[in-house]
């Protein structure tokens, strides 16, 4: 199949590419750089699926400028769906497919690098030893073991996140809307997840229910002094109560991998230019605050396994009419 493969970079070429020549080279990639919008669907003319990431829009206006071209599929190289009409897929009769687990482990590493780096203000110290500043004043931690870590969301990545806090020692409460009693987990109601965790991770997926489900409200439920990380999706968290939340010293540590309006930063070099966004410019001056540019899946293994669904997927379609790893409507719910 010809496939428009938007919001590439390099890597995503090298990989694709990659599983692609190991699956005997099916389909036709055409790889385009700009995110998919009303205004860059007609760069997807000619192919019969197209592959988007998780800033593409993919809204009803974009989806029936797709069916009109001729698209008949859309793979999305993600687990989340967030970003996707479903009613209106559906309503064209426009599958779509998405890697519902890639690599766990990358995503669930990734939040442990980040609460550390944070505990023990590794990044701050970085920074001043290449100054030559070699002062511990301000970089006192804290040791894991016997700390309360809450989980919020307990799939694939989330149990994988609460296995490593396991063996670090930690006491990990759950909180999720259909609990995994195989997991053995202490599922409690969230209320009381926030109020004794000392450390909360932010593991669901996006949704009307998660919406700002860490809001000035939640945050004031929560221990003072908590660190709280998300790498899931970033309108999880209100960035405006989190930033209260830092200023009156609520959050004593934030950790994020994702940011409600990232798509207009996040996978691009800006470093020439004057960010235009004051909130996420607000976020960069705290000393606590720790961002990474939504990098969690970023490895080797993570990319590979992408690839190779995603294709999986298109090749499932054009076979039999259906992607392998089908997103319905009913998922809205």
């Amino acid at each position: 199949m010809h496939i428009a493969v938007f919001s590439t970079k390099p890597y995503d070429r090298h990989f694709l590419d990659a599983a692609n020549q190991e699956a005997g080279a099916p389909h036709q990639l055409t790889y385009l750089e700009p995110r998919l919008s009303r205004e860059t669907a007609v760069l997807a003319k000619g192919a019969q699926a197209v592959c988007v990431f998780v800033n593409d829009a993919a809204d009803a206006a974009v989806l029936e400028a797709l069916h009109a071209q001729g698209v008949r599929m859309l793979a999305l190289r993600c687990a989340g769906f967030n970003n996707v009409d479903l009613a209106a897929a559906r309503r064209l009769g426009l599958p779509v497919g998405r890697v519902p687990a890639y690599s766990p482990e990358a995503v669930a590493e990734h939040t442990v690098a980040m609460i550390m780096s944070l505990n023990r203000n590794i990044h701050r110290a970085h920074a001043r030893v290449r100054e030559g500043n070699f002062a511990l004043d301000g970089l006192l931690g804290f040791d894991m073991k016997g700390r309360t870590v809450g989980v919020v969301g307990t799939g694939r990545i989330g149990a994988a996140f609460a296995r490593i806090m396991r063996g670090f020692g930690c006491r990990v409460l759950a909180f999720d809307p259909m609990p995994d009693a195989e997991l053995g987990l202490d599922y409690v109601p969230l209320d009381r997840l926030l109020a004794e965790a000392d450390i909360v991770s932010l593991h669901c997926p996006l949704n009307p229910a998660t919406h700002h489900l860490i809001d000035e409200a939640a945050i004031a439920r929560m221990k003072r002094g908590v660190m709280l990380i998300n790498t899931s999706r970033g309108a999880i968290v209100d960035t405006r109560a989190a930033i209260k939340g830092l200023k009156s010293g609520a959050i004593g540590h934030l950790g994020l991998d994702v940011y409600e309006e990232e798509a207009d930063l996040f996978f691009e070099d800006l470093s020439g230019q004057v960010l235009q966004d004051d909130i996420f410019a607000r976020l960069l001056t705290f000393p606590n605050v720790l961002i990474t540019a939504h990098q969690a899946f970023f490895t080797e293994d993570a990319l590979m396994a992408i690839a190779r669904t995603t294709l999986d997927n298109i090749t499932c379609f054009a076979s039999t009419g259906a992607p392998r790893h089908e997103v319905s409507v009913e998922k809205l719910a």
